[in-house]
């Protein structure tokens, strides 16, 4: 038995992927300290979920729909209204093992609130789920032969041939994607925003959003690097009688790393960002006003890093002075086929002026939906829809702040040379620009900047050679074989092939044929030489 030298190459690979979807539909009653709702505004909805619970091929998923409905009292004013609603669902994964990594991502496809009567909202929504299934293991591949031992030598003396095996080695390089971490992490930030001067205290918040925009990550040594804008915007009730509802918006740059040992600067990233809690509560300042925003964020970091290794595999060997008795299979290697950012442009007008005269935009915010994704010719297809509320004052007393929601389709081909169907491709999505500029009549221009981060690998499956064994060397099938022969290269041939078919070397053929390359062609005459043992 030869002994072979091999590598452990540590993979991650994509087992199984399942979606499902979830409907919910519930009435609230407005409670008895709250105004009667005339109209709802705003309404928004953040899914919580619990830990996944695995249980045989099944995965069980626990949570609610946290929502919130800004609207106008019947006696003027705004109000805001929240609550929960909890869903169980329970969705089959075939082939799931309890050691595989299960993460779940959710997308609220639609929320609506309808007003039943002045006491009563009808809530109902949408929930798309997504549960990833991964594993990660090992692909062993030989990659070096070992010394050989000395019954090996003895062995080949009792048939007639003195010293080790004269063994012809075939090798192939390629680079491996190896996942070096995988793990689950978060990163909080915490801020301070002070009102400014020409803004009256604040007497109660009425709405927040929050949202994440230019995000960028990098691995460092030992760390992980991230920086972006978290984008802030707050609708509150202001003191004093006379106070019209007021609004603050901020953007808030920022930069931090997280500790996370194991990474090396050189790694490729892909990480997913969720901001999975967001929280804003009013303070009062030096002299005593509720001028202050504390924000509190916190982000989820879904951390997959790859390493690229350069490694040479043992393809296929032969030996001149023995007959090798190989043991193949299979082994699949992740290669990184392509890594890129792009950038897509949406710009479209929309009318708001159903009857009232728009007077200004307060805020706009955008939220990314994909509706399909597919392996195009050398590009993945993305088409989607990019969700836009805008918020504005009307010249209508009695309803001074309206709002409008707008679907936006867009379509985006990112480069990925090289992508087929079982490629594996991450792809995050985000907006890094958005405005909502009134162009008159009613009508508002929306311009936007969608970025698009992709990285594709691509399963390579390869023969490995598992166990190579020596034996005897065939003496008269070598005597049967002539000495010196003459041969045209055919279609699909090797030098290797060819070398091994007749018992020589690839290095004796082009050294009998002054070839100064490896590389023939069909037609080609080749003289070839025997290797003749005694």
């Amino acid at each position: 038995m030869l002994e072979l030298v091999k590598q452990n190459i540590h993979m991650n690979r994509w087992k199984n992927q399942v979606n499902t979807q979830v409907t919910l539909d519930d009435d609230f009653i407005v409670p008895d300290t709250m105004s009667d709702v005339a109209q709802v505004i705003l309404d928004s909805g953040e899914i919580q979920l619990e830990p996944v619970r695995v249980q045989n091929e099944k995965v069980v998923l626990r949570g609610k729909l946290d929502f919130h409905v800004l609207y106008r009292k019947e006696e003027g004013g705004l109000q805001t209204l929240g609550g929960i609603i909890p869903f169980e669902e329970t969705v089959n994964v075939p082939e799931l093992q309890e050691k595989d990594y299960v993460g779940v991502t959710w997308q609220l496809e639609d929320l609506k609130a309808d007003i039943i009567n002045s006491r009563k909202l009808s809530i109902r929504g949408i929930v798309t789920l997504e549960v990833k299934v991964e594993t990660l293991f090992d692909t062993e591949a030989a990659v070096d032969l070992g010394q050989a031992p000395q019954e090996e030598f003895a062995f080949g003396e009792s048939a007639g041939m003195s010293g080790p095996p004269q063994i012809q080695v075939q090798r192939r390089a390629l680079d491996v994607a190896a996942i070096a971490l995988r793990r689950k992490d978060t990163y909080r930030l915490k801020e301070e925003l002070t009102l400014s001067g020409s803004k009256p205290a604040i007497d109660r918040i009425l709405w927040t959003e929050m949202r994440l925009s230019g995000m960028t990550t990098r691995p460092l040594d030992g760390k992980i690097h991230l920086e972006g804008i978290l984008m802030v915007f707050v609708i509150y009730e202001g003191e004093g009688e006379n106070s019209t509802v007021q609004w603050i918006e901020e953007s808030i740059p920022f930069s931090g790393e997280l500790e996370m040992a194991g990474a090396i600067e050189e790694m490729i990233p892909a990480i997913d960002l969720r901001l999975i809690h967001k929280g804003i509560e009013e303070k009062p300042d030096y002299d005593g006003e509720m001028r202050e925003l504390d924000v509190d964020a916190v982000i989820e970091l879904d951390i997959r890093l790859y390493q690229e290794q350069p490694l040479e595999i043992l393809s296929d060997m032969y030996a001149t002075n023995r007959e090798l008795s190989l043991e193949t299979g299979e082994a699949c290697f992740d290669q990184i086929l392509t890594r890129n950012s792009g950038k897509c442009k949406i710009a479209e007008k929309v009318d708001l002026s159903g009857g009232q005269r728009v007077l200004q935009i307060c805020h706009s915010t955008g939220n990314v939906k994909l509706d399909e994704v597919a392996v195009g010719d050398g590009v993945l297809l993305i088409d989607g829809v990019l969700e836009v509320s805008i918020l504005y004052l009307t010249d209508d007393d009695s309803r001074p702040v309206q709002a409008e929601t707008e679907m936006l389709p867009f379509h985006y081909e990112a480069e990925a040379p090289g992508i087929r169907e079982d490629s594996i491709w991450y792809l995050e999505n985000g907006v890094e620009q958005l405005t909502a500029v009134m162009a008159g009549g009613g009508t508002v221009e929306v311009k936007a900047v969608l970025v698009l981060e992709l990285l594709v690998l691509q399963p390579v499956h390869l023969p490995v050679i598992l166990r190579a064994e020596t034996m005897p060397l065939d003496r008269k099938k070598l005597q049967e074989m002539p000495g010196i022969v003459g041969y045209v290269v055919q279609e699909g041939d090797s030098l290797w092939s060819i070398a091994k078919r007749f018992h020589t070397t690839p290095d004796n053929i082009m050294a009998s044929n002054n070839l100064s390359t490896d590389v023939i062609q069909p037609g080609d005459t080749l003289i070839l030489v025997k290797e003749i043992f005694r």
